[in-house]
């Protein structure tokens, strides 16, 4: 077993996976110079060790004693010294930040006899007595596992009976009281006695921390976020600094630019006279950071050196917690800070125009998700609103829903398909289900590093904090602000820019970024936002090796996906054509009893096809268009079985004669398969059904024709689907090709109409060396080829068993959301590898619903696409996240 703890001054930055972010980055500090209290970190080796087995390796407790002597040594004093007592904090720190999602105990080390020595040292027997508290609050809901309602319900009896709603209005011997409380209700609910041996705190303390890396929360944050499951988490182990000596101490948090907006200057919070959680937690209204240059202009002038310098080393905006201890300032965190979409861009940007950066790091900064989040749309500043209150924007966005008071409210509306606003007082990590399902938070309490606003930034989930005029009680289910009382249902908006909460549901209007992307927003027009995303968007098409296409059927969304940027169509679904009135004509098609009867109804559809084509074509005038003949089962465009059964039932009971209801229900009995997914669909349905493939073919090639003569560059390809076998593609290329010939011939137009298939079985990855045979490009449909290798049908089990597989670990996200890499991704590379070993200039592309993905994009860049495909809305994101592939 490799060494398990290291000394702050050991580690460095990049020791992320084995030291956590807290412990790598507190040993960047200490190495740096900074005023970082001495400490040691546990690395996330141990944790994995205690996560698989239940216990912590063998030889982690030598090595902590070792580093514990060299503590005391360094600090002058022991843990549990009756007179002098050393105190220290155990913190978990995992490479990937989750703000909250895991424990921290502070103050460990205290006990009956070392309190008494605190309240001697420090002279400030509330100061002790008030560390000893919250060590055994902290302690009794982390390492016992007991309800933290069981304290805060004490604290507000303690406060009640002192006749004040403020926790600094208790006095020493208020919390000595309370202490006696708190072992009490330890010993009624745990069984045992609050452990006085400062060594079992801190074992028990670090075990807790660990296996806090399993608890439910955290696990739904890394399947939010992506997180992978097998990292673990270190655990920082550093002597206390206290913030709460006084109105001479105090402790924040800062940030080197506003993580809302990206803009420089001096942001974040500061509270005197308490400890770190204070600040998070939202319990008590912050000041702004600035204000500390009145109260401590010693502290915040260094305090804005090392800001400068944590920058300038980290060359990022950088998330830094510290603490003030009577006057002198202490730092305890820093990290690469969260922000929001549009800081995450303004920054980038403002780091290359500062030399920091260049082009190429900006774009590895920003991701496909966070621009897609500067695309969704915002309130319309001319429409009319009921401002109810003004607080603080902690993350931006436009939110509406009705208001709902708890987590488990926010889930259960969510899972009825209603949009909720999740009010509190305070956030805290258990409430992150109702986060997550809630479309915006807003709290009366906490500012813009609360516990609300740093994981609302983090998911893009729009976030007010600090509405003081809100007076939300949770139980009564109620909020009352100037007069006014509102409940649950009530609808309410939400400006996460502004603060503004607003009555009512408010209208929106498209982001500036939509148009950009639309044309109707110039990038030197003036908005900040716009002009970096308009940079960082050209670099990224500049360095792109992957081009990116659109999935779209109409005009319409052709000519939207152009202005997005779209460089042709990967997918054009002609079974989309035939809906609405044209059923008839398929109806019409599928109940025809002789050729005569087929060639009419193919007539019909023939001309509406073409119109189809001609509009398609001409707004991707230029462009590529893959057009695949029609894929899914017959019986898809009749009524269903039961409709029809029930109507020629009522028929018969009125007397009447259900004549064509009858044939329907005889056609769609006859077409009746149970796997249609698997049944007679795709290629089959062109090699079964005479003269339907001809009619698409020959809709396409005299839509081209026409164009062609008016002067156009029309350039659509035909796609076969669901091809298992060579046999089938031949066949299928052959009238293809013999269709194009004619109307080539009989308009006197002649062009190259490359053919190619739809690569969505697993048979057909595995022979793509034989179908290259037969192809002029593949088109690989993830999203059968998902279902085909999984045996999955996904409208049937999305909804049944998702969940729970989610859950269970089973899938990080789901293989239809994110390529599944080793499996379907397994049959994509080999598809690419068999099908250009054939055929080394095969055109290669994606075209289902994975080509927007931007983790599926960058595998796609990896194993050799020529280009992915997307619906319109995801072209900028597809566009963004095929730059950023090219600098993996």
């Amino acid at each position: 077993m490799p060494k398990l703890v290291y000394d702050f001054a050991e580690g460095n930055k990049d020791m992320l996976e084995l030291l956590g972010g807290k412990g790598a980055n507190l040993a960047e500090m200490t190495n740096l110079g900074l005023p970082v209290p001495p400490g040691f970190t546990i690395s996330a080796e141990a944790c994995k060790v205690y996560l698989a087995t239940g216990s912590v390796p063998a030889e982690l407790a030598d090595e902590i004693d070792h580093h514990v002597d060299a503590l005391q040594q360094k600090m002058g004093k022991k843990l549990g010294q009756a007179d002098d007592p050393l105190l220290v904090s155990v913190r978990s720190g995992a490479a990937v930040s989750m703000p909250g999602m895991m424990e921290t105990v502070l103050n460990v080390g205290l006990n009956d006899d070392s309190v008494n020595g605190l309240a001697h040292q420090s002279g400030n027997p509330r100061f002790a007595w008030d560390a000893y508290r919250r060590l055994i609050q902290m302690f009794g809901k982390t390492v016992l596992g007991m309800e933290g309602d069981v304290f805060e319900d004490a604290i507000e009896a303690a406060k009640q009976a002192k006749g004040t709603t403020n926790d600094l209005d208790l006095d020493a011997d208020d919390l000595e009281a309370l202490v006696d409380t708190f072992k009490a209700a330890v010993r009624e609910h745990t069984g045992r006695d609050f452990p006085q041996d400062p060594r079992e705190q801190l074992d028990l303390a670090t075990e807790a921390v660990f296996g806090s890396w399993n608890s439910e929360r955290a696990i739904l944050y890394r399947r939010q976020e992506r997180i992978a499951a097998d990292l673990g988490t270190a655990v920082s182990v550093c002597s206390m600094v206290f913030g709460n000596l006084g109105m001479d101490s105090g402790t924040g948090v800062a940030f080197t630019r506003d993580p809302s907006s990206g803009q420089p200057g001096v942001y974040g919070d500061y509270l005197q006279n308490a400890q770190g959680e204070d600040v998070v937690a939202g319990i008590r209204n912050t000041v702004p950071l600035a204000d500390l240059e009145q109260i401590d202009k010693t502290s915040y002038d260094a305090l804005m050196e090392i800001m400068a310098t944590l920058e300038g080393h980290y060359k990022d905006l950088c998330d830094i917690e510290f603490t003030v201890e009577r006057g002198k300032l202490w730092m305890l965190q820093t990290r690469v800070g969260k922000r929001t979409a549009a800081a995450a861009f303004r920054i980038a940007t403002s780091l290359v125009d500062e030399g920091m950066i260049d082009t190429d790091e900006a774009l590895k900064r920003v991701k496909g998700a966070q621009l897609a989040q500067l695309m969704f749309p915002r309130f319309d500043s001319d429409a009319s609103k009921e401002l109810i209150t003004k607080a603080i924007g902690a993350s931006p966005g436009a939110a509406s829903g009705k208001v709902v008071f708890t987590s488990a409210a926010a889930v259960e509306a969510a899972d009825r398909g209603e949009k909720v606003i999740l009010v509190r007082r305070e956030t805290n990590p258990d409430d992150l289900h109702g986060m997550i399902a809630a479309q915006g938070i807003l709290t009366s309490r906490g500012g813009k590093t609360s516990h609300a606003a740093v994981v609302a930034r983090g998911m893009g989930k729009t976030c007010v904090c600090g509405a003081e005029e809100l007076d939300v009680n949770v139980a009564a289910e109620k909020v009352t602000v100037n007069g006014t009382t509102f409940g649950p249902g009530e609808m309410i908006s939400i400006d996460g820019t502004t603060g503004e909460v607003f009555l009512g549901e408010v209208p929106v209007v498209p982001s500036p970024v939509v148009q950009y992307f639309e044309g109707s927003l110039a990038p030197d027009a003036g908005d900040e936002l716009v002009a970096s995303v308009h940079r960082l968007m050209t670099h990224a098409d500049e360095i792109r090796r992957l081009g990116v296409r659109t999935n779209a059927d109409t005009a319409d969304d052709a000519a939207r996906a152009r202005r997005f940027g779209a460089q042709g169509i990967g997918l054009c679904r002609t079974e989309h054509m035939f809906l609405g009135e044209r059923r008839e004509s398929v109806e019409r098609l599928i109940l025809s009893e002789n050729d005569a009867e087929r060639d009419a109804a193919l007539a019909e559809l023939e001309p509406l096809q073409r119109g189809d084509f001609l509009e398609l074509l001409e707004a991707m005038d230029g462009l590529p268009v893959t057009i695949r003949l029609i894929d899914p089962p017959l019986h898809e465009f009749l009524p269903s079985m039961e409709d029809l059964a029930v109507k020629v039932a009522l028929a018969k009971e009125r007397g009447e004669e259900p004549g064509h209801e009858v044939k329907l229900l005889a056609a769609v009995q006859r077409l009746h398969e149970q796997n249609p997914m698997l049944g007679l669909r795709g290629v089959r349905l062109g090699l079964m059904i005479p003269g339907l493939f001809a009619m698409q073919v020959r809709a396409i090639a005299s839509a081209a024709a026409e164009l062609r003569k008016a002067g156009k560059d029309p350039r659509p390809e035909i796609m076969i689907p669901l091809v298992g076998a060579i046999q089938e593609l031949q066949l299928a290329r052959d009238e293809v090709e013999g269709v194009l010939n004619e109307v080539a011939e009989a308009s006197g137009v002649e062009w190259s109409t490359p053919i190619g298939t739809m690569i969505e079985l697993p048979r057909a990855a595995v022979i793509a060396d034989q179908i290259a045979e037969a192809a002029d490009f593949f088109s690989f449909g993830t999203n059968d080829l998902t279902q085909t290798t999984w045996g999955f049908s996904r409208d049937d089990v999305e909804g049944s068993f998702f969940s729970r597989y989610l859950e269970k670990g089973i899938f990080a996200v789901s293989p239809f959301e994110s390529i599944d890499r080793e499996g379907v991704g397994s049959l994509i590379r080999t598809g690419v590898e068999r099908g250009r070993a054939t055929r080394p200039d095969l055109k290669l592309g994606i075209c289902g619903e994975h080509g927007g993905d931007p983790d599926s994009i960058h595998f796609f860049h990896e194993v050799g696409l020529d280009y992915v495909s997307c619906s319109p809305f995801r072209i900028p994101v597809a566009r963004l996240e095929a730059g950023r592939a090219t600098l993996d």
